[in-house]
């Protein structure tokens, strides 16, 4: 068979810059090896882990994301037969609910790193020299983010499930060292009101369905925090009483605190004299306070907000104060915004914390070169940021290839924003939009403030 596409896949491509071939196969060998070095230390037993809502089995997961690369470009693009007979029927994460993955006659260990060793070889070799078609510089990115956003997930499984911390090899970006204990970084910054154009351009080099496209929003005048919420800001709300008193959550946010009987963030407990230790991974560490907090859902970001006197951030707000410029000699909001929040360059490890470099969050005073055009930093990186906002579509949406990203979970999760340590520095831009429902807090996740004026 040759490497002329059969048929085009059902849903939309969008309009991608195409890339070269060599760009494609470098996010595709470079995945497969992060995902290597997620799993090759666990054991059998822990790769399948016990039955938990928030997390699947790994073996699983493995199977499912080189059954994604497969499903997507090679069948449904290249109509090749399936390289495992009954892949769908084990794999398709729509089709098969989450308990049940437990319980499917899954293959065993060598066998599932053997059909992903298979799908990434057959991926290699219909990638052709040159600049890759419309069609493939898509799905290729595509099935390499979707790949990239479960090495995250394996990520906050090992920290879930206390398995050691991961270590990887090589970092993408081999640059200097970040000031890890850069201090604190307190205050408001300033950001004008007026209209400016939220969500992707359509000369966006890739874009995934729900930041399509960029419309016409307006925002009012606003102070929003120069950092995320530090642990040692969060510890002052739980030393005060904050998780025994209903008047700081909603209610929602209050039945789910009495249902688990939270007391303080998931990971932390007290050191025996009046302070806080938190579990990463399999090791129990002093708090560092000046870190930002992280591993709170949105029902506690948004109590300490109540406790606090401020409030979380309209996602037009977060993306405003990442990616807005001030009008030139005006005190308004440009229409035109940057593509990450320092300018147009991608990120590296002078601006930003991703790409799982330091393994670990970084001191929210850290990395003064990625700040943005008011002043804020750490927008790119370091921890997810929840804002105030149900997870929505943008005017005029439309699904592209894979219908069930995005629509499925309108109006049923919240809206994060900015990437956090484990994030891929290749996928996540200003504009990526991330979504979970307001109870997780396994998930790399914090926030930032604005004040309530």
């Amino acid at each position: 068979m040759g490497n002329t596409p059969v048929a085009p896949p059902s849903g939309g491509i969008p309009p991608v810059k195409e890339v070269a071939s060599a760009t494609l196969e470098a996010y595709i060998r470079d995945a497969h090896s992060r995902t290597r070095e997620l799993i090759d230390d666990l054991t059998d037993e822990q790769l399948m882990g016990p039955r938990l809502r928030i997390v699947n089995p790994m073996r699983w997961e493995i199977g499912h994301v080189a059954w994604f690369h497969e499903h997507f470009i090679l069948q449904r693009v290249y109509g090749e037969m399936p390289l495992l007979a009954n892949g769908h029927a084990l794999y398709d994460s729509i089709a098969i609910h989450h308990d049940a993955r437990w319980d499917l006659p899954l293959p065993s260990r060598s066998e599932t790193l053997a059909y992903m060793q298979r799908v990434h070889d057959r991926l290699l070799e219909r990638l052709q020299p040159g600049i890759a078609s419309a069609v493939d510089s898509y799905l290729y990115q595509f099935t390499s983010f979707h790949q990239d956003m479960h090495d995250e997930a394996f990520t906050w499984t090992r920290q879930t499930l206390a398995y050691p911390r991961p270590r990887f090899s090589a970092a993408s970006d081999p640059g200097p060292p970040i000031d890890a204990d850069a201090g604190e970084l307190p205050g408001d910054v300033s950001v004008p009101g007026g209209e400016f154009l939220a969500g992707a351009p359509g000369d966006a080099p890739f874009v995934f369905d729900n930041e399509k496209w960029s419309h016409p929003v307006e925002a009012r005048p606003f102070r929003i925090a120069r950092a995320p919420v530090t642990n040692a800001e969060f510890a002052e709300f739980v030393d005060d009483g904050g998780y025994t008193r209903c008047e700081h959550w909603t209610d929602a946010g209050w039945q789910w605190r009495e249902a688990v009987q939270a007391e303080h963030p998931v990971y932390w407990k007290r050191d025996g004299e009046g302070g806080w230790l938190v579990r990463q991974f399999d090791e129990t560490l002093p708090l560092a306070p000046h870190r930002p907090v992280i591993h709170v859902n949105w029902y506690e970001a948004s109590a300490w907000c109540r406790w606090a006197g401020r409030r979380l951030p309209r996602e037009r707000e977060w993306e405003a104060a990442a990616l807005g410029e001030p009008a030139a000699g005006e005190a308004f909001l440009a229409e035109t915004k940057r593509r990450y929040p320092w300018g147009g360059e991608a990120a590296d490890s002078a601006r930003a914390n991703l790409d799982g470099r330091s393994l670990d969050c970084v001191d929210v005073a850290a990395l003064p070169d990625g700040d943005s055009a008011f002043g804020c930093r750490q927008m790119l990186g370091n921890v997810w940021e929840w804002c105030a906002d149900a997870f929505c579509p943008y005017p005029g949406f439309t699904p592209d290839a894979y219908k069930e990203y995005s629509q499925t979970l309108f109006g049923h999760t919240r809206v994060l924003r900015g990437g956090a340590w484990m994030t891929r520095s290749r996928m996540v831009t200003g504009l990526y939009r991330n979504f979970f429902g307001p109870d997780r807090r396994d998930v790399f996740a914090g926030f930032r403030t604005c004040a309530i004026e």
